[in-house]
């Protein structure tokens, strides 16, 4: 087993450290940029302008490098952490025995106590950010398994039964309608994976990773308000720009650049689709 921890041990490092080493590389200025037109293309002028001045704050607090080891830690746990949920959740959609087994496990991973998880993970994986990244994602899994069954499970039968009575196969089925129609609710598990993988990144300062939640346990054992409180600003920044920024990728409608151009595109499918149906109201039926 050692080998095989060491190895996990040392892919989540190299992960983190790499996204971590990637995102400092660029000067501050120009990520702080790059959030503001992130936010502008998904949302709107007014939360560009929100993350464009939360980020220049952090980076006026002299956090900018801690802040940007906690978002790549929970980048790398929320990738991690949905790779798995998604495929559960659609196994757990289409069997419901895969349902009932799942279901008592992730009420168990809901209920327990968030610093519960950070003792077995320190005995395999010692400190660092490997343990930070395994109690993160086991702790924010859950949502994204449930939303994502959810999703799946309240797509109009009615619909799927006419995917069927075209011929679909259950792999174009679950592309092609289920998916699709369900993205908002699996968007949303996301968003709970996001935002709770964020909330276990701090805590993951107790086991010696790196980040804010590292400044936020040194700030409570020295009893230093201003620093704990500076920290806790920086992740309430971080946590509303991602929640906001996961919760528009998610809706179909908006007044976002990336709505505007979804509406457009189904404009141009209507106005090719339409000659079409006139073409085939055109010919006479044999």
């Amino acid at each position: 087993m050692s080998p095989l921890l060491d190895g996990i041990k040392d892919s989540l490092e190299f992960l983190v450290e790499g996204l971590s080493e990637w995102l400092l590389a660029l000067p501050a200025l120009i990520v702080v940029v790059l959030f503001a037109l992130l936010g502008l293309a998904v949302r709107s002028l007014r939360f560009a302008l929100f993350a464009l001045l939360g980020t220049a704050l952090i980076v006026s607090m002299e956090l900018w490098e801690p802040a940007m080891q906690t978002l790549a830690m929970v980048l790398i746990a929320t990738v991690i952490a949905v790779i798995i949920a998604i495929p559960v959740g659609i196994l757990a959609a289409r069997n419901n025995t895969v349902s009932a087994i799942v279901r008592p496990v992730l009420d168990l991973m809901q209920t327990m106590p968030s610093l519960v998880y950070l003792v077995p993970v320190v005995i395999f994986f010692s400190i660092g950010y490997a343990p930070g990244v395994v109690a993160t994602i086991v702790f924010a899994m859950a949502p994204g398994v449930r939303l994502t069954e959810l999703g799946i499970r309240q797509v109009d039968k009615e619909t799927v039964e006419a995917g069927q009575a075209f011929g679909g196969t259950p792999w174009q089925i679950l592309r092609g309608i289920q998916l699709p129609l369900g993205l908002p609710t699996i968007m949303a598990g996301v968003n709970q994976v996001i935002m709770l993988a964020l909330s276990m990144a701090v805590m993951a300062g107790f086991v010696g990773a790196d980040g804010l939640g590292k400044i936020v346990v040194e700030s409570l054992s020295r009893v230093d308000v201003a620093v704990g409180f500076e920290a806790g600003l920086a992740i309430v920044i971080l946590a509303i720009f991602l929640d906001r920024t996961t919760a528009a990728i998610g809706q179909p409608t908006g007044r976002s650049l990336g709505a505007l151009l979804r509406r457009r595109r189904a404009a141009q499918a209507n106005r090719q689709a339409v000659p079409l149906r006139k073409t085939k109201e055109a010919v006479p039926a044999a």
